[in-house]
């Protein structure tokens, strides 16, 4: 178990966990703006690229309980440190390797990994930990807006750098970067000293607990939801505008980047109304509207200002289940087992974006259209919708297996 020798405090951490989400989110939101230099240098299909994403967003979801558990039990602060070399790793092995069985399984392992370690489930824990409970939901919503400034600031810088030094390149930098900024910041993460009052649960009776409660497993289904549709659109968006005769690459890149700017916002406030009213109304709002909102897309004329339209509605919802998602966790389970019951959520956000990302290509690939796929997102915003409303956010007792 770690040791704590001073608490850090809740702005050190929302700072050092803002610049380490930042960057894992940020990065990984540009990789869509290599599918094309890289399968055309490489002799490839949509969908072999499209499978390595997928694989990474499998793989950052598979490791991420056991991030999040490390995280609970050695400390937030090791678990980044792995992840950052990780990562650096990813970046650079995609660069480098042109195989495609190689490129798909190190591409997945390695970034999946680095991924796992650096993003929500890794830092939610030391969050939940650090932050009072009146400021929790608040403090969640900090970090989802940082992620979402990530996205803002590196989808124009990743698309400059393809464009100034090529695509390996800007691989290369990136990974210098990542190490250069996270691992300093880690350092910040060091875990607070921690009373847990009550029966101390190991992680068996953590896991067991929280797989028998009925609210937990709808947030695992409406996790599914949001992780297929954001990284469906994140990844497919700037192939899918070209195929439609929007050649500019520059449209993409403003809509991407104007998804992140209007999450900081979405995530924010999500976090701070979560503090005031019913998570799961709100999450069931979130997912209504997605429904909504991507309807009006397809079914509007197609322009670059209808897709500009389309990035700050759906950006405004993109990452806002985050917060609410997390608050939701901790007030039923607690925090002593935050990270990990995070990421066992949030794996199924992974198995989700998983499917989204390489039904995409592999239906392009089949049929030349991403048609069917927008349809499924559809209908399963609604599914979301409806399956989010029942959730009993009430703290649950311990013994308590089954929220009433």
């Amino acid at each position: 178990m770690f040791v704590a020798t001073r608490a850090p405090s809740l702005k050190t951490v929302l700072l050092a966990s803002g610049v380490v989400l930042t960057l894992a989110m940020g990065v990984r939101h540009g990789f869509g703006f290599w599918m094309q230099p890289i399968s055309q240098a490489n002799g490839w299909t949509r969908e072999t690229y499209s499978l390595a994403l997928a694989l990474q967003n499998l793989l950052w979801g598979a490791f991420g309980p056991f991030a999040g558990m490390a995280a609970d039990r050695f400390g937030t602060m090791r678990v980044v440190l792995v992840g950052a070399v990780s990562y650096m790793a990813g970046l650079v092995w995609m660069a480098l390797v042109t195989q495609p069985t190689l490129f798909v399984i190190g591409s997945g392992v390695f970034i999946g990994l680095g991924l796992a370690c650096t993003a929500f489930g890794a830092v939610s824990g030391i969050i939940g930990r650090v932050a009072p409970m009146e400021k929790r939901s608040w403090a969640f919503g900090i970090s989802g807006a940082a992620s979402s400034f990530g996205q803002f600031l590196m989808m124009p810088v990743e698309q400059q750098l393809i464009s100034a030094v090529g695509w390996q390149q800007a691989f290369y930098l990136l990974a210098a970067l990542v190490v250069l900024l996270m691992i300093p910041m880690s350092f910040h993460l060091r875990e607070p000293a921690v009373e847990h009052s009550g029966p101390q649960q190991s992680v068996r009776e953590a896991m067991s607990e929280a797989v028998g409660n009925r609210s937990f497993l709808f947030l695992v289904a409406g996790y599914f939801v949001c992780g297929f549709q954001l990284v469906f659109i994140g990844v497919h968006m700037p192939a899918y505008l070209k195929d439609k005769g929007i050649a500019s690459p520059g449209v993409a890149v403003l809509a991407l980047a104007l998804i992140g700017l209007f999450n900081i916002f979405g995530s924010y406030y999500a976090g701070k109304l979560g503090g005031r009213f019913p998570k799961r109304y709100l999450l069931s709002s979130i997912y209504f509207t997605r429904a909504v909102v991507i309807g009006l897309f397809l079914l509007a004329p197609l322009t670059p200002y209808s897709v500009y339209v389309f990035a700050a509605a759906i950006g405004f919802i993109w990452l806002s289940t985050v917060p609410l998602t997390n608050g939701i966790i901790a007030g039923i389970f607690g925090v002593k087992h935050m990270s990990m019951l995070a990421g066992v959520v949030f794996f199924s956000h992974q198995v989700g974006s998983f499917i989204g990302v390489w039904l995409a290509g592999y239906l392009f690939a089949k049929l030349g259209s991403y048609d069917i796929v927008w349809g499924i997102a559809i209908g399963l915003s609604v599914m979301a919708g409806l399956i989010n409303l029942p959730i009993n956010e009430r703290a649950l007792e311990r013994g308590e297996l089954k929220a009433a």
